[in-house]
């Protein structure tokens, strides 16, 4: 049973592309402005470079706090850490790689719920699962 209570979200997607390696930013609702990025200090989760789980199915589960307004930089999390600042925003818009990268993306809930992580969520995703998170984007 999923739970959407709030606290941090279980966010499952998969891109047109293989950006898991680019650093991704979010963009205003109609893509027009840039509305979030990291430091290079927050490219960060439990101590390793934020990358997406690799999921079945080709899904990704999100480490970074995405969501379906998320493009991708034209940098890697490994080359963006290095920076000592972000780049001014005028950079960070000349550096976008795909304003709308998404195919699919899931809201499965809280995080917290699926205690044996990607374990939980590929059994999720075998079992016809994502019927019952909350579709984001579905092209």
């Amino acid at each position: 049973m999923l739970n959407f209570k709030e606290g941090p979200q279980t966010f499952i997607y998969k891109t047109k592309h293989d950006y898991t390696k680019f650093v991704p930013i979010l963009l205003s609702d109609d893509k027009s402005e840039i509305v979030s990025y990291p430091h290079p200090r927050d490219v960060f989760y439990k101590g390793d470079l934020a990358y997406p789980t690799e999921l079945k199915g080709g899904y990704l589960l999100d480490n970074r706090g995405i969501n379906s307004n998320v493009a991708f930089l034209n940098i890697t999390y490994e080359d963006y850490s290095k920076l000592e600042s972000a780049p001014p925003l005028e950079e960070l818009e000349a550096m976008i790689l795909d304003k709308n990268p998404l195919v699919e993306m899931y809201n499965c809930g809280n995080r917290f719920t699926f205690k044996n992580g990607a374990s939980d969520l590929n059994k999720l995703i075998e079992n016809n699962g994502l019927e019952d998170c909350k579709c984001l984007v579905k092209e």
